[in-house]
C-alpha cells in the first residue's frame, strides 16, 4: 500500500482499505459512538477534527499495524488521550489474540474514557493513568517490542521518553509531521539510532518514523 488514501469517511470505506474482520469493524464503530459522546464532556480530539474521525484518527492509527515485526507480542503506547494510536491498534491486535497492549495516559479523564472504551470493545488491554517518565511506570512496563506514541511530543523529548521502554529489539512507530527530518536532527545530537521514514497513508505531509537501536551518547 503506497501513496495517500482516501477519503475515508466510515467504517465501510476504512474496511476497503484494512484487512480487518466485521468483528473488528463493529468493534471500531462502537469505540468511534463512545468517542463521540464523551467528546461533548472531554476534549478528547480536536473538535474541528471530530468529523473526519475516520481518515484523521481511526486510518492515521491503523496504519502503524503494516510495519509491525512479526514477533511484536508486547506494545506500549505513551501518551494514548483519546486512544490514537494505541486503541486503535490494541483492537487491531485482537483479531488474533497474540499481542498485549499496554496504554500510558496521565490525563485522570481521558483514562477513564480509554477503560470505557476498552470495556464496551470488549478489548483486553492495560491501561496506566501514569506519567510515561516515572521511575514506577518505567518498572511495571519494562521493555517492550513496539512503541507507539502520536502527536506527544517532539523526537528529542520523545526518544527520552521512550527509551527505559527499549530492548535491544524494540521498534518505536511514531507518527509525525512535516519538521520530522529537522527532529532527527536534534535529536542525534544525543542519541544513537538507526531510523526509516515512511510516507503517510492519510496525509501527505505525514511520515511515519521507524526507530530502532536507541542508546543514550552519555553512556559511552
Amino acid at each position: 500500500m503506497t501513496g495517500v488514501i482516501g477519503p475515508i469517511d466510515g467504517p465501510e470505506s476504512f474496511a476497503a482499505n484494512f484487512p480487518i474482520s466485521r468483528e473488528t469493524r463493529d468493534r471500531l464503530v462502537v469505540y468511534a459512538e463512545l468517542l463521540g459522546r464523551w467528546q461533548k464532556a472531554i476534549n478528547l480530539v480536536a473538535p474541528k477534527t471530530l468529523g473526519d474521525l475516520w481518515q484523521r484518527h481511526m486510518a492515521d492509527s491503523a496504519q502503524l499495524w503494516r510495519f509491525r515485526p512479526p514477533e511484536s507480542h508486547l506494545w506500549l503506547d505513551l501518551g494514548s488521550g483519546a486512544g490514537f494510536p494505541g486503541l486503535v491498534l490494541a483492537i487491531l491486535g485482537a483479531e488474533t489474540g497474540e499481542t498485549r497492549h499496554t496504554l500510558v495516559e496521565s490525563d485522570n479523564r481521558k483514562a477513564a474514557f480509554l477503560r470505557e472504551a476498552a470495556r464496551v470493545t470488549g478489548i483486553a488491554v492495560d491501561i496506566l493513568c501514569m506519567r510515561s517518565e516515572n521511575s514506577e511506570t518505567r518498572a511495571k512496563v519494562g521493555a517492550v517490542d513496539c512503541v507507539t506514541a502520536r502527536a506527544l511530543a517532539p523526537l528529542p523529548r520523545l526518544v527520552e521518553l521512550a527509551a527505559p521502554y527499549y530492548g535491544p529489539s524494540t521498534l518505536g512507530l511514531f507518527l509525525k509531521g512535516r519538521e520530522v527530518a529537522a527532529e532527527i536532527d536534534e535529536a542525534a545530537q544525543t542519541w544513537h539510532f538507526a531510523y526509516e521514514l515512511q510516507p503517510s497513508l492519510t496525509d501527505e505531509s505525514g511520515r511515519v518514523l521507524l526507530l530502532k537501536a536507541l542508546k543514550s551518547k552519555t553512556e559511552e
